[in-house]
């Protein structure tokens, strides 16, 4: 099948919906970004309450690990099913489901009375989380076309920078506020209010699309993805623990599985059957490969950054939770400030957008770390503030127009899982990073007798080093849409003409 025809494959309700916008777009997108602002942001939010949670629920230090490592695991095991079950199903449906869940969990994890509960609660909230995501982008894609899609993208991605870099401030504030030894309770309870009230929102404003091809839903490919995500990040987020030597042989393991993942879906696909993730999505949609690829190198470095910096100021220079949060907020707000701008660029300037994006974002970081190692301690976070801004900035130019150019031209019916299948690879670059330059931070610091400065230049030097590899993709990938003649079309080009072919 030539990619044409492949991209002319979209369901018939979703054409229906793209042809006539909903009135209601703009304010259903903004519930769908509340539900996925507090999905990922409880991904780094809990880990400020470690040491709360530790001493109230008289927990160990590897099962209070689980608290954070477990809702992270979930997330990025439900993603792809979830997705998929969002195209068949209806993302509607699907959203509502899911974020019902989320806030039962919320609730359940805050007035958890011990460390096992908790642990159960936030490994369900973790499958909520991740049935939510992918429903985020594909909601996107169902009901915007044209520039309008790519200012939506824009700001989808603002939600995914700033709610990771804002986790550590959001916990710290709450915890503040929250004073005694019950405060981190309300680190989940807080999105019980949020979530119910973006769940009545979204039950009035989210628009009832009949679903595309339902099909079966391929079980043993969700065993395969399973076990082949679950064996690559088992390791990874038990790696705190000490169980990385432990666990090395899932690594080959989990290749090993996901081999068999591929090779299974394009006999799936071969056969004229719906597959969990189509691998046309890879080898015939243009750009998702590539995004793909540099999302997860990315995350690899940016997801990693911020346990680094959070241990170095709390740790090293004896800031609270909340001060250590505030020094990195010129990063969030450069992300957001740019993230909204980058949106309505990417049209025009395609790949080229991350290219300088990426090299701003290293810059920034890179002249961080250079500071955090040489300055006066006293004056370290006022002099890296303006360079954390300027990363953000680079972050925001990113994050969001990737997320456009590897999702535009997937057709509409496959949105959702392959929304879901690029969150995983950000969810496993994060994996890497936050396992990897946190123990590295760990590794100078005791061959340096306690020397944070090194530690934190070393480590925070290493995730920048990681996007330089994300950089060589972006770099490569513009360099081949030159050669080609043409950059990446606009979106309103390419979907006027997805719909004229399928007419």
């Amino acid at each position: 099948m030539n990619r044409g025809t492949w991209a002319d494959e979209s369901g018939h309700g979703d054409a229906q919906a793209v042809d006539r916008p909903d009135p209601n777009r703009w304010r259903a997108l903004r519930v769908t970004l509340v539900a996925g602002f507090m999905s990922l942001l409880d991904v780094t939010i809990v880990a400020v309450a470690l040491p709360s949670i530790q001493r109230d629920l008289q927990a160990s230090a590897a099962s209070v690990q689980w608290v954070v490592s477990g809702y992270a695991l979930t997330f990025a095991l439900t993603l792809v099913t979830a997705g998929r079950l969002g195209d068949a199903f209806g993302r509607r449906r699907v959203f509502l489901v899911a974020l019902a869940a989320f806030v039962v969990c919320s609730a359940a994890a805050g007035a958890a009375p011990s460390i096992t509960l908790l642990i159960v609660a936030r490994l369900a909230q973790g499958i909520a989380a991740g049935s939510l995501a992918p429903q985020n982008s594909a909601l996107i894609q169902q009901m915007f076309r044209g520039a309008e899609r790519g200012r939506a993208f824009g700001l989808f991605g603002s939600t995914v920078g700033i709610s990771s870099a804002v986790g550590p401030i959001t916990g710290g504030l709450i915890l503040a506020l929250a004073d005694g030894p019950q405060g981190w309770r309300w680190i989940f309870y807080v999105n019980v209010p949020v979530g119910a009230i973006a769940l009545l929102l979204g039950s009035r404003l989210l628009p009832r699309v009949a679903p595309g091809r339902r099909g079966r839903l391929d079980p043993l490919g969700v065993v395969l993805l399973g076990a082949g995500i679950l064996a690559l990040m088992l390791p990874l987020v038990l790696a705190e623990a000490g169980a990385m030597h432990r666990l090395w042989w899932l690594f080959p393991s989990g290749a090993v599985i996901l081999a068999g993942f591929v090779l299974w879906e394009r006999r799936v696909a071969a056969l004229g059957r719906a597959p969990l993730l189509d691998p046309r999505l890879v080898t015939e949609t243009r750009g998702y490969a590539t995004g793909a690829g540099l999302a997860a190198l990315y995350f690899v470095g940016f997801s990693g950054v911020w346990l680094v910096f959070a241990l170095f100021f709390q740790n090293g220079l004896d800031y609270s939770p909340l001060q250590s949060g505030l020094a990195v907020t010129p990063f969030a707000v450069g992300s957001a400030a740019a993230a909204a701008v980058a949106g309505r660029l990417v049209g025009r300037l395609g790949r080229l957008l991350t290219v300088w994006g990426l090299v701003g974002v290293m810059a920034g970081l890179g002249g961080t770390a250079l500071v955090l190692w040489l300055a006066p301690a006293q004056w370290a976070a006022w002099i890296a503030a303006p360079l954390l801004f300027a990363g953000g900035i680079g972050s925001g130019c990113v994050i969001s127009p990737n997320v456009t150019m590897t999702l535009r031209d997937v057709p509409v019916r496959m949105a959702g899982a392959a929304g879901g299948a690029l969150q995983t690879g950000q969810r496993l670059g994060g994996a890497v990073g936050t396992a990897a330059l946190p123990g590295l931070f760990y590794l100078v610091l005791n061959a340096t007798h306690d020397d944070y400065r090194s530690a934190v230049a070393v480590s925070v030097g290493t995730g920048v080093a990681a996007m330089l590899c994300a950089l060589a993709v972006a770099v490569l990938d513009w360099r081949r849409d030159r050669a080609d003649g043409s950059r990446r079309c606009p979106p309103e080009v390419s979907h006027s003409h997805m719909h004229a072919s399928h007419g």
